[in-house]
């Protein structure tokens, strides 16, 4: 060892250092601080970018996939009930405004007093029928409603429980929509 403490290390330890294949010069490294928060960000920002084109995927997609339901007398009134979506109307079909074509079924449905011509391509069939309560499925155009899905608004449960009410109905005269 050395006998002065203010000098280095002995030049035979060093010697002996290098030697032994150990190498004492002062590192310099690629990867220092600032690169490492650099490529943390980087990867902060896709993740960010992902996450919001993921939304904005998702929210055009329910936005667009929703039926909106509405009354015959809010179509073409009221806000959601629109020609620029896909709608769902109620309504009872009108005495009388039923007309089977051969690809299209057209008829009037009304509710509180006012009606809506639909034009349904293809034959609704099941219970489908003058003076029932329907809700039909499609778009608003023209003052027309292009129908692509009609549902009558009672079950098989109804029908079953009420068959003697169901005959007296369709025997007599129906009224005007309410």
């Amino acid at each position: 060892m050395n006998a002065n403490p203010s000098s280095g290390p002995d030049d035979a330890d060093v010697e002996g250092d290098v030697q032994a294949g150990l190498d004492l010069s002062p590192r310099t490294t690629a990867s220092g601080p600032g690169r490492r928060n650099r490529r943390r960000w980087g990867a902060v920002a896709v993740l960010v970018l992902v996450v919001a084109a993921g939304g904005v995927l998702i929210s055009q997609f329910l936005g667009n996939s929703l039926d909106y339901y509405c009354n015959v007398d809010e179509v073409g009134v009221k806000d959601n009930c629109s020609g620029d979506r896909s709608l769902r109307v109620q309504g009872t079909v009108e005495k009388g405004s039923l007309e089977r074509l051969d690809t299209q079924t057209r008829f009037l449905i009304g509710f509180n007093g006012k009606e809506l011509a639909v034009v349904y391509d293809g034959d609704p069939g099941g219970k489908f029928q003058e003076c029932i309560p329907v809700v039909v499925r499609g778009r608003y155009e023209n003052g027309v409603f292009l129908g692509n899905e009609v549902e009558v608004k009672h079950s098989n449960e109804y029908a079953a429980k009420n068959e003697g009410r169901l005959e007296q109905a369709e025997s007599a005269e129906c009224p005007q929509a309410a």
